[in-house]
This record gives C-alpha cells, structure tokens and sequence, in this order.
C-alpha cells in the first residue's frame, strides 16, 4: 500500500517557525536555567516530587518562561491552560476557574500559565487567591517586571518567585547549534559574523531564532558588516517607566560613587542607548554632585550643571558629549557626604528646637529701641579680629553647641578640615583671644546701620 500524500491543510513541519520547531520538549533541553532545573535545585525537586507549587516566573523576553510552564504541566500530568494578561478578563478567568474545578473532581489537576501576569490589575489579580488556595489551580505566572512592584502582596505571599536569567553567549551558541542540526545546514557566517549574532540577539533566545531564519538563505560567506544589513539589532531591554530604568541609573550612581569612570562610562551609554531622556541623565548627576561629592571638591555642581546647560543648548548627540565629561569628573572627584549628612543632622536639630531666637549680639539694630533691647551687643567683627575668627557663640541662647558638618580628609576638605581644627583649638583656649579692638571698626558706631557691613538692612 502506496503512502498517502500530506493533505494541503496539512502544516509541514518545515513551514513552522524555527523557534516553534526548536521549542525543548523536556526540561533538560532548556538552556540557561540549570540553577532552577536541576535535579537538586528548588524546581527540579518539585518535579521529582511530582508536587508543584503557584510560582511567578520573573525574566528577561525570550529566556524559557513559557517553555518551562509547559514542561512543567507535562512532566507532573497537569492540564496546561494558557492565558495572557494582555488579551484575557475577568470573564476568561472564571472560565478557566470553573473548568478546573470540574478537573478536580475527577482527580485531574490544572497547570495555569498566566503570561505577563503584571498586566493583571488589583482585582484580577485578587480573583486567583480562593483557587491557588485550595489547590484548584498550580499558578504559573510569567512576567518581565520585578514582581515586587507589579503584583500585589496577598498574590506573591501564595507564590515562590524564581528568577530566570538572560540566555548567555554559551546558551545562545547551544540554539544555534540545535538550529543549525534542525536545518541540516551551517549558517554561512564567518567566525566575528558568528559571534555578531550572538551579541544582537542581546540574550533573547526567541530573537536569535528569527534572526536565523531571515539569513540561512544568505549567501556565504556572511561578515558582520553583511550581517548588519541583513537584520536588525534587538533594541534594547530598557523601559523608561519600568524596574529597567532604576536599575540603569542606580548603576550609574554607585559606579560614579565607586569612583570607577569605565563602569561609569559604560552605564551612560546603556542609558543613553536605551533612549532615556538625557536631561533625567543631567538632574540625577548634578545631585551627585551635591551628594556625594560635595565640599570634597566644590567644582563638581559647576561641572554638572554646565554639563546640563550644554546638553540644554546642543541637544543629541552633540550634547551628550557634556553630560558624559560630567560624568568623568564626578566619578574622577574625590567624594564626601559631609555636606549631605552635616545638613540632615541641622535639620533633625531645627526641628527638634523649633523657634529658638538668634542670640542677640548676632542682631542687627537699626533702631533705637532694637539697641536698647541689647541687638547687636558686644558683636565681634570677624575679619578685623588679629586671626579672623572671634569664637563667638551663634546659636540661640539656651542651645548647646553641635558638631554638624564632619568634613572628610578627601580633595579640598582636608583644608577644611585643618582649618576647623584650627579654629575649635582657638574657641577652646579662649573665646575672647582671638577678638580684636571693636571700636577700631568704623561702622560699629554708625547709628543706624547693620553692625555686620556684610547684611543688608532688613528693610532694604
């Protein structure tokens, strides 16, 4: 008997989608996840166990969520029931709920796979606690967001959260060969196209996939310059409104904290290529300036806000040039939070003390009645004193003295801190010593003005 045709309705295989065709039909074939799948590890011992706890699957786009659901459902003899978050309502759900309910009954259990899980509001994502619960469904949730802010605390305290990394250059050269073994061919790429490959598809495995199939009809050999043309570089994994921009400028932030100008460097252009806005770029690095640099070199709020004003006036790219020497001389900097913590510790103080007044002889006294009431009394002109410090006392009457402003021995406040030092021996060993001769003073007398010729009058 002579075989039958394939019906014309009939998909051949060499018609689906290369990532389709590759898709591991066990969890051994996954690539990249071993520290879950593994034999000893959490999963792997729940699938030896044939006993799966709800679980979210937190990764990068293209690294095996839904592969793993999948296999998961399989091995353990679970229904698989696939939903996306993005398409599905509170009507799919109480479907799928009451479908698994009839499951139970007859001993079957239900695996539902939930993708994009974080695209569920509050109240869908209440609406799985009664059934995760009581063991009607496994939840097997997948998402790209940091489930921390995207799914509420009562879903997540039902759930094991299992991270799954980005496809490294080893995973990602272990698909093509698989691609390569399914195609019956080697890609006609050169050695650096090969590796050009790999560094496009940015640890997405279902990328590197598509990408093959637009160039194994290519003729060899293909360099990386042909390869560029040929296909198009995967954007970047980078969201503006998401977990992707905090976790970018944080390291921008600690690299320039660390003093480390490369990794610095390196973060900027991540930023930058990921299309986040420049300007947030030029605020975030004008607070380091004032943050963690501060008085240790006093140029460096110059360096940041010039930086903004060039970026302001050039726009992209020329622009960015600035906000990245900014970014140099921040990390270059020698770094202090002197003036970050001297300045909460006052503010802790202001507020604890409330409306202390200045002590009087720090008062100017343009009036009569304000000289009588002792404003500006005994005041002591700094600069006219033999060593320019008079040692007096400027807080309020009542309030002891307090060490606010701890400067570090980094870049300029070394000096600083020599010439506090300087000045605490003097006000030590005699307040008065260091006062000079008031009367010398010219302006002292003058009825009618500030005894400070530095203030202005208070009605100016």
């Amino acid at each position: 008997m002579s075989e039958q045709p394939p019906s014309l309705f009939e998909m051949d295989d060499s018609s689906r989608p290369l990532a389709d065709r590759l898709r591991p039909r066990t969890l051994a074939d996954v690539v990249g996840q071993d520290h879950l799948l593994a034999a000893d590890t959490p999963i792997g011992r729940m699938v030896d166990a044939q006993r799966l706890v709800s679980m979210i699957l937190w990764g990068p786009p293209g690294c095996g969520k839904t592969t793993i659901a999948r296999l998961l459902a399989k091995r353990t003899n679970l229904v698989f029931e696939p939903l996306s978050a993005t398409f599905s309502g509170v009507a799919d759900l109480r479907k799928v709920f009451q479908a698994a309910q009839r499951r139970r009954e007859i001993g079957q259990g239900t695996l539902l796979f939930v993708d994009e899980i974080h695209r569920f509001n509050r109240a869908q994502q209440d609406s799985f606690l009664p059934y995760v619960e009581d063991g009607t469904i496994v939840l097997v949730g997948a998402t790209t967001e940091n489930p921390s802010f995207e799914l509420n605390g009562a879903l997540l305290s039902r759930c094991q959260v299992f991270v799954l990394k980005r496809l490294d250059d080893a995973a990602l050269s272990t698909i093509i060969n698989r691609a390569e073994d399914t195609l019956g061919a080697l890609l006609p790429l050169d050695g650096n196209a090969r590796q050009a490959l790999i560094a496009m598809a940015d640890g997405d495995g279902r990328y590197l996939l598509n990408m093959i199939e637009q160039i194994q009809s290519l003729p060899a050999p293909v360099d990386p310059a042909t390869l560029a043309a040929a296909v198009q570089k995967r954007a970047p994994q980078y969201d503006k409104a998401q977990e992707g921009h905090y976790n970018l400028i944080s390291a921008l932030h600690k690299s320039m904290r660390g003093s480390d100008p490369d990794a610095a460097l390196y973060w900027l252009a991540r930023m930058l290529d990921g299309g986040e806005d420049p300007l947030f770029i030029a605020r975030r690095i004008t607070r380091f300036a004032t943050e963690d640099i501060g008085m240790a070199d006093p140029n460096a709020v110059q360096q940041a806000l010039a930086a903004w004003d060039v970026y302001e006036r050039l726009g992209s790219p020329e622009g960015e040039l600035a906000i990245a020497q900014a970014v140099l001389y921040l990390a270059t900097a020698p770094k202090s939070i002197g003036v970050y913590r001297g300045f909460n510790k006052a503010r802790t103080a202001a507020q604890r003390t409330g409306s202390l007044m200045p002590p009087a002889h720090i008062l100017n006294a343009p009036t009569r009645l304000m000289k009588d009431l002792g404003y500006g009394r005994d005041y002591q002109y700094d600069p006219d004193t033999d060593t320019g410090f008079s040692g007096a006392d400027y807080f309020p009457d009542g309030m002891p003295r307090q060490t606010f402003y701890e400067p570090t021995t980094n870049g300029y406040e070394r000096a600083i801190t020599e010439r506090l030092h300087h000045w605490a021996k003097l006000r030590t060993e005699s307040p008065k010593a260091a006062a000079g001769d008031d009367s010398q003073n010219p302006l002292s007398s003058q009825e009618g003005l500030a005894s400070d010729p530095h203030e202005p009058h208070p009605h100016q």
